[in-house]
């Protein structure tokens, strides 16, 4: 089985290197392709170097479209089996998409999340806030449709190539989460989850994520409930 990576990056350029060396040790048979967002630090002339070492597709935006945007444009490259989001910062680690792919595998599962809830080890979080807006929003998910999840917003999420492919995603930024998963969810695919481990980081370290994007995720969930 191939496995695709899809990296989105956006101003990542402290982090990027150390990414791609972790995914290039994996002993699996993957194709890596990496979106460089618009990025206006030293992340896409890293990029450039580092093509051949490491052996990826680079893809490029002029401009910051968003990280559900990046994802898209990556969807239209892809030709492994399974296809995983990797985040370009180092807060997940990419060892753990051998417990994703033996989930798949043992299941049967067309689609996959690592969740960040269940390992003991992930007590740390970025800031209360941005961990109780990570429960609110899985609870919300929960809610609304009827599901079980326990992390919605996770960045580990591991499909089958030909289903994330068929999805109709108009996602730009971290909407993405809860999109796809509605999107899957209103199709009766059933979504399995593992443990993985987690290691944040906050704002000065360059995390993107702001309120404003949790609001835009919680009025995704409610918009595909009631008004798509």
């Amino acid at each position: 089985m191939k496995l695709s990576i899809v990296i989105p990056c956006y101003n990542e350029e402290n982090t990027i290197v150390e990414v791609l060396g972790q995914i290039n040790e994996l002993n699996l048979d993957k194709e890596i392709i990496v979106v460089d967002d618009g990025s206006t630090d030293g992340s896409r002339e890293k990029l450039e170097n580092l093509k051949k070492k490491f052996k990826f597709k680079l893809l490029d935006h002029k401009e910051n479209l968003g990280k559900g945007r990046a994802i898209r444009t990556a969807l239209n490259f892809v030709s492994g089996d399974y296809t995983i989001i990797q985040d370009a910062d180092l807060e997940y680690d990419p060892e753990d998409y051998q417990e994703l792919l033996e989930c798949a595998f043992r299941n049967e599962a067309k689609v996959v999340y690592g969740s960040r809830q269940p390992n003991l080890q992930n007590r740390r979080y970025s800031s209360l806030l941005y961990y109780l807006g990570g429960v609110f929003l899985t609870w919300l998910t929960n809610i609304l449709y009827g599901t079980r999840i326990t992390d919605v917003t996770t960045c580990y999420k591991l499909f089958k190539t030909n289903v994330i492919k068929k999805l109709s995603l108009k996602c730009k930024g971290f909407e993405f989460c809860p999109e796809v998963t509605v999107k899957l969810v209103k199709k009766g695919i059933k979504i399995y989850e593992v443990p993985i481990k987690y290691f944040p980081r906050g704002s000065k370290e360059g995390k993107k994520l702001k309120w404003k994007d949790g609001l835009k995720i919680a009025w995704t969930l409610i918009k595909y409930r009631f008004f798509d």
